[in-house]
């Protein structure tokens, strides 16, 4: 029996020939997967990093700003600045430096990853403030510091700063771990918590400001890469989405919300530091917290509606397949 045709030499139900294919829509084309933003922050923090310590550890302008902010004090030959606030920051020191309180804070992100069914986000986690400890042990060993004779300067390598590392390490650790709503609530004290023990390394002459940047770039870039690959092996591609208009209001609202948060931090904040430590060390404290608050901000928020929820069984590779690749070509 002959195909049934309708007003055509073509039989319905077959395909015409030379019609074109279907393609996505373009907003579908545009969303990025957020693997890839997640290294593409790690890449730029990375790149900041190796930027950091080539001008700071390597050339004389940048020894020499270091060296501004933070003079060497006039007895004893230190770094420890003029001021009474030296004995508080050096027993924050001691204290986050505690191998029991560490154990504790990582146990207590364990015990957070095992509750909520983020087991491996866990793990990672741990990962990330050891891998951030030993990298910056290993980097100071690493890097030299030329002798390019400038006054009150030391030969001495202490970047990137270790408490700094891992401190943001530790606070980006339980965003692993917490269902999105609860990250929200601890960015914020968490990111002053980071800033005040970046503070305190500069007020106690154990690093310079250059240290405490390259920490928190350190922390910030080891914590993109454990997400992606978390990402990668759940698979959710498209964990973050396109945002409806209600969406976008509400974020854009928590945004406004953490700037005045950071602002207010920083106003109350600065007046009481202007009267105890010189200007060099007030401006090294401002930035380096204000830094801090800000990257921090940045990572939480892109990661704001990612799951972290990672089968037991899933598959490996960590890092986007190449089916993500096919989603931005």
């Amino acid at each position: 029996m002959a195909d049934m045709t309708i007003g055509s030499s073509y039989p319905v139900g077959r395909a015409t020939p030379g019609a074109p294919s279907a393609r996505p829509l373009p907003s579908a084309r545009a969303a990025v997967p957020l693997g890839f933003r997640l290294l593409a922050v790690a890449l730029c923090c990375l790149v900041a990093f190796a930027l950091t310590a080539a001008v700071f550890v390597r050339t004389y302008p940048g020894q020499w700003l270091d060296g501004l902010l933070l003079p060497r004090a006039e007895r004893g030959g230190g770094y420890e600045q003029e001021t009474h606030l030296v004995g508080p920051a050096k027993t924050l020191l001691a204290g986050f430096g505690s191998p029991t309180l560490l154990a504790a804070l990582l146990g207590a992100v364990l015990l957070v990853g095992v509750l909520r069914r983020r087991l491996v986000a866990g793990v990672a986690g741990v990962g990330m403030v050891v891998g951030a400890v030993v990298a910056a042990g290993a980097l100071k060993s690493a890097l030299p510091r030329p002798d390019l004779q400038i006054e009150s300067s030391t030969t001495h390598n202490s970047f990137p700063s270790g408490h700094v590392a891992a401190a943001t390490a530790l606070l980006l650790a339980f965003m692993l771990v917490l269902p999105g709503w609860a990250r929200r609530f601890l960015a914020v004290p968490g990111a002053v918590g980071v800033s005040a023990i970046a503070s305190a390394t500069m007020i106690a002459g154990w690093h310079r400001f250059s240290d405490v940047l390259g920490g928190v770039l350190l922390g910030v870039a080891l914590f993109c890469l454990a997400a992606a690959a978390l990402v990668g092996l759940r698979g959710d591609r498209d964990a973050d989405g396109e945002p409806d208009g209600g969406s976008r209001w509400r974020r854009s609202a928590e945004a406004t919300v953490g700037l005045v948060a950071l602002v207010w931090a920083l106003v109350a904040v600065v007046p009481g530091l202007s009267a105890s430590v010189q200007r060099g060390a007030l401006v090294a404290i401002v930035v380096a917290g204000a830094t801090t608050m800000v990257l921090v901000g940045v990572v939480v928020f892109l990661v704001r509606s990612a799951d972290f929820v990672v089968p037991l069984g899933a598959r490996r590779g960590g890092l986007p397949s190449s089916a993500d690749f096919q989603k931005i070509s």
